[in-house]
């Protein structure tokens, strides 16, 4: 009978092994090494630098303030605003911890127990326990956004999102170093968005659902917020209000678990229904429509430059009148005549800047209100009786050929002409094509309504809609306290206050008296009423008004 002899393992062979142990521990550590080093040197792509961690890079939108201290409008790519540390609800810090990092303030970047997590739960065992990202990484994230490269394989997709997590830890840890836990969650709650609506930063955040401030947001309004962050659109508590519900409830049960608040106060809280005041921000909500996009206009400004030497008057006269405004108005062409520390241009749109103004937001709500009442409910219904059964309408005093080439005069502005035109159909084509009825929007005064009418009806139609613009102004020191340059700049962009140009009329009466006066007229004095010749020096010429 044959007995097996037991293996032995020579001083020699224990080597062997003992390497091949030790090189398969050693290896993936050195691999993660080299990699973070050669992520560190920007050997693998984009990495910021010190002096761009410092002064991140972000869109920030322009406010403009009115007089007493109230937000008029924004300029924006991005809805953000900054908030200091100071101007968060302590509701909303304990939420954020709670659930996205919860030993945010015991490391430095990298949590390796959400890691090892994420490896056992997530990668082995393929169940969703959610990621392993620190706020840190996060706003690394946010500040830098992924290279978006897709590979075609999936050891590719695997080796490039290695690399991404690689990138977002390094920096992570350099945010670290760089600044405070105070700071770095006010980065990250000032960067991060809440949907696709451009609503960027919690101060956005607060004023689109809330109507509120950060400062003032509710444990239950902070737990909505946060929750979005997930997946902004998914949680949105104006598009998907259920899922907005259970997902605050989860974040009050991670406040709950961790100590952040007591569980009689989480239970009650659970029980409140989503409730919202939504206000979405854009260029065309809110009031002073029309001011906001002239002001941008003004600020935006470039030098005049002479016109050509066969200008006509009225462009010289342009000239003159925006060299002296350029000379003499900072406001005028401020984008172009400011410039940042580093010499680089402002930008309206992405600065940040704060454009403190005259006009005073209740006068400038009470003008708007004013404006519409009495155009509504008395001049625009006046205006229809009167013109109603009138061939002509809404023309006064000129021939039906004359209103017919103010209609094509119109109808050359349009959209669909233009599309048309550039197709190549004819101008009789297009006529026909703008005498059938087609689907449509149409302004009334009670708001837009969906109807059937020909587009040349459209245009007629509009054309009996009645115009006015409106400025109060402080007579003691010339500061315009409201301005409005139109009642509904979605369909009436045309601006009557300053862009409109009309004949002064009697309201040159007064000051031509007080020049009189001034020259000792007296009221009662009798002036010949024959034509007066004026003496052109400059021009060696004369003009007599007629």
């Amino acid at each position: 009978m044959q007995t097996q002899q037991p293996m032995v393992l020579t001083p020699t062979k224990t080597r062997k092994y003992l390497i091949i142990l030790w090189s398969l521990f050693a290896l993936p550590i050195l691999a993660f090494v080299v990699i973070m080093i050669l992520i560190g040197n920007g050997k693998l792509g984009f990495m910021p630098g010190f002096e761009q961690l410092e002064n991140p890079q972000t869109n920030l939108a322009s406010e403009i303030i009115t007089e007493d201290g109230e937000l008029l409008g924004k300029y924006f790519i991005e809805n953000r605003t900054f908030v200091d540390y100071q101007e968060l609800s302590p509701h909303l810090v304990d939420a954020l911890v709670a659930t996205e990092d919860v030993r945010y303030y015991g490391h430095s970047g990298i949590d390796v127990r959400s890691l090892a997590r994420v490896l056992v739960k997530s990668i082995i065992l393929r169940r969703d326990e959610g990621g392993g990202s620190t706020i840190s990484q996060q706003l690394a994230k946010n500040l830098f956004p992924r290279d978006t490269t897709v590979s075609r394989t999936w050891i590719g997709k695997a080796a490039h999102m290695a690399v991404m997590k690689f990138k977002e830890w390094n920096t992570g840890v350099r945010l670290e170093r760089s600044y405070t836990k105070e700071e770095i969650i006010v980065m990250y709650l000032n960067t991060v968005a809440f949907g696709g609506e451009s609503i960027v930063g919690i101060q956005s955040a607060a004023r689109t659902f809330f109507n509120t401030t950060p400062d003032s947001l509710t444990l239950d309004q902070a737990a909505i917020l946060v929750g979005m962050l997930k997946a902004p659109t998914a949680f949105n508590p104006r598009i998907n209000p259920v899922r907005s519900f259970h997902r605050r409830n989860t974040v009050l049960s991670q406040m709950e678990k961790y100590g952040y608040i007591d569980p009689e106060v989480a239970d009650s809280v659970k029980q409140q229904p989503i409730s919202i005041d939504y206000n979405l921000a854009s260029h065309l909500s809110g009031y002073a429509k029309h001011f906001r996009i002239f002001l941008s206009e003004f600020m935006n400004k470039s030098k005049p430059q002479p016109p050509g030497r066969n200008a006509g008057i009225l462009e010289w006269e342009r000239y003159r009148r925006d060299s002296l405004r350029w000379a003499g108005d900072p406001l005028y062409g401020w984008i172009n005549k400011n410039f940042k520390p580093d010499g680089s241009q402002y930008n309206l749109y992405s600065d940040g800047l704060k454009i403190f103004t005259t006009i005073n937001n209740r006068m400038q709500q009470y003008a708007e209100e004013a404006v519409e009442t009495q155009m509504k409910d008395y001049l625009q219904p006046a205006f229809f009786r009167e013109k109603k059964g009138r061939p002509n309408a809404p023309f006064e005093d000129i021939s039906r050929e004359e209103a017919r080439q103010i209609l094509y005069r119109s109808v050359r502005w349009t959209e669909r002409y233009q599309h048309l035109n550039d197709a190549g159909v004819s101008w009789d084509s297009i006529l026909e094509v703008f005498d059938q009825p087609v689907r449509m929007e149409l302004f009334t005064w009670d708001g837009p309504v969906d109807t059937v009418m020909s587009p040349m009806d459209s245009i007629r139609y509009m054309k009996h809609i009645l115009r006015a613009g409106f400025m109060a102004m402080d007579p003691s020191s010339g500061e315009v306290r409201a301005f409005v340059g139109g009642h509904n700049y979605r369909y009436f962009q045309y601006e009557h206050v300053y862009q409109g140009r009309r004949q002064v009329g009697s309201t040159i009466k007064p000051f031509l008296y007080l020049l009189a006066m001034q020259e000792n007229y007296s009221p009662c004095e009798m002036i010949p009423l024959v034509p007066i010749t004026f003496e052109d020096v400059v021009n060696d010429s004369t003009y007599t008004p007629r």
